[in-house]
């Protein structure tokens, strides 16, 4: 896989679509095969990938995708010292372009929305870059990979959103993710949300309320509190500004006993999506359960059987997200949760974010495969057009 430059190896590439924007990241893979990428720069692109009732649009991704990678390269190109190892990215921009030799796109709705994404971004990466494999994943996948790599054990990402990944290296297990109508259960907008019914029940006068958590809202959003759902119903980005809330419902939680029983409910929900996803070969189930795993479709169920499961032999679980960067409010109540639902789990930190989970599995996909399970809508691999 040489590049024909200085020593053994490629250019790979990693994409992270979300709700805060496009960000692009190119590294060098060495041949070893164990080797993780070496990063060679970053770019952010503010604006977030468009979506239509098609699903994600791949057109706009691509307005933002191509001029940030040729950045990159040139960039790359400037920045190289002899003997550094990598070679002149864009040396080759006098013939057909640099070749990039794979590629990972992570983005948020990738399952469910992204199939003009799987159509056209082969093609569009192998015109532009010569990109030869191509990995295109659910932003819970790159999440997982950029927190456990390639082992089994089971991730939880929060932020406005919550989702929890599980992997026993042969197949995924999802739980929730459903967005903040249906699930995301124990995210950042689940408890803006309900901080803010505890609000308005203290502003009516009603039982369950607090009054310290109306004094912030009224903060917040302003007076009269009756006024907020006229303000908050019509916005487009109602998820994002009840999150807004939830780092107010933690600065209560110390002195108010509504806000802090909020913070206790969110971390046995993100518990009990841990426990939902946790490897059947990493716990003891029940007898009588019988787990699912994530379909093709992208129809997922919850295995009950898992919740409350003993015994069984130690589990790797890694928590990434801005949420957890609200700290002891929320995560006492999660150890605390995570010893009575899930005793065996071994929390570890996680190492990176999606965006190094992206560029991981490129690096892994260019020196030979990637060990984390395929699947049709969270984690397709593919060839670029034309090659074998």
């Amino acid at each position: 896989m040489s590049t024909g430059a200085a020593g053994e190896g490629a250019w790979v590439l990693g994409v992270d679509s979300g709700g805060s924007g496009l960000r692009v990241a190119l590294g060098w893979q060495q041949a070893d095969v164990g080797a993780s990428p070496r990063p060679a720069g970053s770019v952010t692109c503010a604006e977030p990938v468009r979506t239509n009732a098609s699903g994600i649009d791949p057109a706009h991704m691509a307005e933002q995708l191509v001029p940030a990678v040729r950045t990159l390269l040139a960039e790359a190109e400037a920045a190289f010292e002899p003997g550094s190892g990598m070679p002149a990215a864009a040396g080759a921009r006098r013939g057909p372009g640099p070749r990039i030799a794979a590629a990972c796109v992570g983005a948020a709705g990738m399952a469910t929305l992204g199939d003009g994404l799987r159509a056209e971004l082969p093609g569009l990466l192998a015109r532009e870059f010569r990109v030869r494999r191509l990995a295109l994943a659910a932003d819970a996948v790159t999440a997982y990979a950029g927190a456990l790599g390639e082992q089994p054990g089971a991730v939880v990402a929060a932020g406005t959103g919550m989702i929890a990944m599980g992997s026993d290296l042969a197949t995924w297990r999802r739980a929730d993710g459903w967005g903040h109508l249906l699930g995301d259960c124990g995210s950042g907008a689940w408890i803006g949300r309900a901080g803010l019914e505890a609000a308005m029940r203290a502003h009516d006068g009603r039982a369950g309320g607090s009054t310290a958590l109306r004094d912030r809202a009224e903060t917040v959003f302003g007076v009269p509190l009756s006024g907020l759902p006229g303000r908050l119903y019509p916005r487009t980005d109602r998820p994002a500004v009840l999150a807004s809330f939830a780092p107010e419902v933690a600065r209560c939680a110390e002195r108010d006993h509504v806000a802090a029983g909020i913070l206790r409910a969110a971390a046995r929900e993100i518990a009990a999506s841990a426990v939902a996803v946790c490897p059947s070969g990493d716990t003891t189930r029940p007898s009588g359960s019988e787990g699912t795993v994530c379909s093709s479709s992208g129809g997922e169920v919850l295995d009950e059987g898992l919740r409350g499961v003993r015994g069984g032999t130690p589990v790797r679980v890694a928590f990434t997200g801005g949420l957890f960067a609200m700290g002891e409010p929320l995560l006492g109540p999660l150890r605390a949760e995570l010893a009575e639902q899930l005793p065996q789990a071994r929390v570890v930190e996680a190492t990176g974010g999606p965006l190094d989970g992206a560029l991981l599995l490129a690096g892994r996909l260019a020196t030979g495969g990637v060990a984390l399970p395929p699947d049709p809508a969270l984690l397709r691999l593919t060839d670029a057009p034309g090659t074998a």
